[in-house]
């Protein structure tokens, strides 16, 4: 049954109020005014009156206008033949392609897995990044953030993951782009020729907000349902500021009681309930998601980050193009190492990072003017070497060739007895 209420007894901003009862947070409804129909969602229930933001904006809308309830909430097409497609934030197809009507619709927004479907996180995801795979590695079903400032490459660092990993189908979900940041997106998809495992929800920097907090249920929800089926999803989200700042805008439209520089008090949940949709199922597929949150100023105590760091297992930093080793951690990563992956997995990465901070130390130490040693410059060396071989971002290398890197980038500074490894990985793995 669709309920008519023609009265809007109040206009804020794109947030219009009328009375009602009987509705669902969460519902969509029309919105017919003289510019055409619009969707609404109903934001909050307040005794008789519901609040609902206007998804193409309130310009144009009048008192006169009529709302009809649809009496479900968003909704968006699931199938097969979701794989390749673009889409907006409201769900619309922005590729040209072939109307999708047919398909089946599924809720948005529902609540996380049962933790009985749930099995521990044990699965290596190859990501072809060796300060990933190496250093900090992707496990199946893991949540992650990309803290990153303002200028970085981010969305290239993303891109590069959603083309090189190791899953069945990538999802990525655009939030508050620039038009030319989901084309880049899109061409990078498109010459990797992996589009066809591949489906976008785009909200652009011009489209309106309230679509920016769509798309990460939209995109989490199609990830359940491909999940369930068997499927590895890899679920990209870039950027979750962007998403909490929409949260931050309707609250302030709402006049609600702002908490720290503004967001609700229900940042922490909002961003819960997203990241808490990845999910390993047992006996079928699973949910990874890898998600760039941006930190304004390049501060890590503002409430977006804060909030993410206590709900994801680590975060990647990516600081002057590169993913920085000290401060980036994966909490899971022992999960899979020398148990999925190589024996030496997590010898290599213990040496390898102890002599780079070594490295560090001693570039400080010439930077005050201490003379340089013959010691001095094996560490240098080894730097140069490690940046170029493994923190610049376009290296493109599976796990074990990375490993054999490792054994040979040391050997290449350093004598056996220098790395600090077990002699019967040296007499196995020591390049002659």
């Amino acid at each position: 049954m669709i309920e008519e209420h023609s009265i809007i007894i109040r206009i804020q901003g794109d947030i219009i109020t009328v009375p009602a009862t009987g509705v669902g947070y969460g519902e969509l409804a029309v919105v017919k005014s003289k510019y055409g129909v619009s969707l609404a969602q109903v934001i909050r229930l307040q005794g008789d009156e519901v609040s609902l933001q206007v998804f193409a904006g309130s310009r144009g809308v009048s008192t006169r206008d009529e709302v009809r309830f649809l009496n479900h909430p968003m909704q968006v097409p699931f199938g097969d033949a979701l794989l390749g497609r673009i889409f907006n934030g409201s769900g619309n197809a922005i590729d040209n392609g072939p109307n999708l009507t047919a398909l089946p619709k599924i809720n948005i927004g529902g609540p996380s897995v049962n933790p009985i479907k749930r099995i521990i996180p044990r699965g290596f995801v190859e990501t072809r990044i060796p300060m990933i795979d190496v250093f900090n590695p992707l496990v199946e079903s893991q949540k992650l953030p990309i803290f990153a400032a303002a200028g970085e490459p981010y969305n290239e660092l993303l891109a590069r993951v959603g083309v090189r990993i190791d899953a069945d189908i990538v999802i990525l979900g655009g939030i508050g782009l620039k038009y030319d940041e989901y084309l880049k997106f899109r061409n990078a998809f498109e010459e990797a020729g992996v589009l066809s495992r591949t489906i976008m929800f785009i909200n652009t920097a011009s489209d309106p907000t309230v679509e920016r907090l769509l798309v990460p249920d939209m995109v989490l929800a199609v990830a359940e349902k491909f999940g369930i089926q068997g499927k590895r999803v890899i679920v990209l989200l870039s950027d979750m500021t962007a998403f909490a700042d929409a949260i931050k805008e309707i609250a302030i439209s709402m006049d609600q009681v702002p908490s720290n520089l503004g967001y609700p008090g229900s940042l922490y949940s909002d961003l819960a309930s997203r990241y808490e949709k990845a999910v390993d199922f047992d006996g079928a597929g699973s949910i990874t998601i890898l998600a760039v949150t941006t930190m304004p100023g390049d501060d890590v105590t503002h409430p977006v980050p804060d909030n993410t760091g206590y709900i994801t297992e680590g975060q990647y930093y990516l600081k002057i193009g590169v993913i920085e080793p000290f401060g980036s951690l994966s909490r899971l990563k022992q999960l899979v190492i020398g148990k999925v992956t190589r024996e030496d997995h997590g010898y290599i990465m213990n040496s390898m990072i102890r002599l780079f901070a070594e490295s560090r130390e001693v570039g400080q130490k010439l930077s005050m003017g201490f003379e340089k040693t013959e010691a001095d410059d094996k560490y240098l060396r080894y730097a140069e070497l490690f940046y170029d071989r493994f923190m610049n971002l376009s290296v493109d290398m599976g796990i074990n060739d990375a490993l054999d890197l490792g054994w040979k980038t040391m050997a290449e500074c350093f004598g056996p007895e220098d790395v600090g490894i077990k002699q019967e990985f040296i007499d196995k793995y020591w390049p002659e």
